[in-house]
């Protein structure tokens, strides 16, 4: 059977997209090019989500399995780091939407209310499959839970709500199915379930935390050349050692539950392994993963920024449509809705190349070559 020839228009359906902008009412001719622009612009954003999410779920999926192929890492990558482009991409549009003065958006605010951006059942999707825990957030006002704000005004089920807790029906996330990737990370060649991995992870720790507090010592040598007085130099003393007490609190996971301390502090040994120790073949990928999540996690907060920094622009600090505090909750969200916090807190304690501990069983993280 001969395929029928494909239009361009007809593939990506044009007619259809352009008879979407309309708002409440069915022909955006006789609405005012500021309203059309912001419907069109948040129109654009909603897809831009959908394909984030498209690409979340195959992250996910990836590092779910019980064993992730070292070649499959790259495609991991690649969807991390599309993610976060796209992200970027949404807050470009936020240049476009400060081209409208206060008084333009306020010509058509009345229609949107209370409706809200709060109400995007997508970007909801992408905090869930992220991992966003809810304990974190945010109540918008006065719904008590961010579902609530899902539901049609007669509080029944909409295609918002419906669309979220069929997502929340799914408890893995990528940030837990990349923490379970980690715990299985070789730490000095060591894995789960053999019978001195505990102490192998312990060993690692340790000597780890030796050549941190050799470097927090070397730093803090060279800041007391600055200091001015005496109550300077106890002020920089107090600062370096509360660094190195820190970092074993968090390499011995001490901030964590006794119950679940042994597997967080594998994890957390990972990736300083990962990021130390990144030169060694079979840590490569793994460590432009990480690299990756980081990208991936700044993108979502610096549009979470740039959103609050345009809203602020056009309407100030009044309440939200949606009888949010406006800026504040925003500013709040981009400040709180954290998800890979070890990933960013390993960041604080890695050391020059040169000070790391060799490790006792580097050749495991070679790659073998047939003969």
């Amino acid at each position: 059977m001969t395929r029928k020839p494909t239009a361009y228009w007809d593939y990506i359906r044009v007619e259809e997209l352009l008879a979407l902008q309309g708002g409440i009412v069915d022909d955006d001719s006789t609405l005012a090019n500021d309203e059309v622009l912001f419907i069109t612009i948040h129109q654009i954003d909603e897809l831009w989500f959908k394909l984030a999410i498209r690409e979340l779920v195959s992250v996910r999926e990836l590092f779910a399995r019980d064993r992730v192929p070292e070649q499959s890492l790259s495609s991991a990558v690649r969807g991390l780091r599309r993610i976060a482009q796209l992200f970027e991409h949404i807050a470009s549009h936020f240049q476009l939407m400060e081209t409208m003065t206060t008084r333009d958006y306020l010509a058509f605010r009345d229609k949107l209310s209370p409706a809200s951006g709060f109400q995007s059942a997508q970007l909801r999707e992408v905090e869930i499959v992220l991992g966003l825990d809810d304990a974190q957030r945010i109540p918008l006002g006065h719904e008590g839970s961010y579902l609530r704000a899902l539901l049609n005004p007669d509080g029944t089920e909409s295609p918002a709500s419906r669309r979220v807790k069929a997502r929340l029906a799914d408890p893995t996330t990528v940030a837990s199915a990349v923490a379970d990737w980690l715990y299985r990370t070789p730490i000095d060649g060591s894995t789960p379930g053999q019978p001195d991995d505990d102490a192998t992870v312990e060993r690692f720790v340790d000597a780890y935390l030796e050549a941190h507090a050799r470097e927090n010592d070397r730093a803090r040598e060279l800041a007391q050349h600055d200091a001015l007085t005496e109550a300077d130099g106890e002020r920089l003393d107090a600062r370096y050692a509360a660094a190195v007490e820190s970092t074993a609190s968090f390499l011995r996971a001490e901030d964590v539950d006794p119950s679940e301390r042994l597997r967080r502090r594998r994890i957390r040994a990972a990736l300083v392994l990962i990021e130390g120790y990144r030169e060694l073949p079979l840590l490569a990928w793994p460590r432009e993963v990480v690299d990756a999540i980081v990208a991936l996690e700044q993108s979502f907060v610096i549009f979470r920024q740039r959103h609050a920094r345009m809203v602020e622009r056009i309407i100030g600090r009044r309440i939200g449509t949606g009888g949010s505090a406006g800026v504040d909750y925003l500013d709040q969200t981009a400040l709180r809705y954290r998800v890979f916090h070890d990933v960013w807190a390993v960041r604080t304690l890695q050391i020059r190349r040169a000070a790391l501990p060799p490790l006792k069983n580097e050749k495991a993280y070679g790659i073998s070559v047939g003969d």
